[in-house]
């Protein structure tokens, strides 16, 4: 909404979602894009600050986050 001076846009859930990955300074998340969270990868791959690390299925995603 708009009240003139100061203008406000509504943000999407995938928005936020990135946007607390950027604020908490993460720079890497793993994953296995698909269903549901597809918006979200719509928005990491928008923006460069957050990388995406492509894994074959969600168990290699957990073992690659741990390091």
């Amino acid at each position: 909404m708009s009240n003139g001076h100061n203008e406000r846009r509504e943000m999407t859930g995938a928005e936020m979602v990135v946007q607390a990955l950027k604020d908490n300074g993460v720079k890497h998340v793993f994953g296995y894009p698909g269903g549901a969270v597809l918006p979200i990868y719509d928005e990491i791959f928008q923006q460069d600050e957050v990388e995406h690390i492509l894994v074959r299925h969600e168990q290699g995603a957990g073992h690659a986050a741990e390091g």
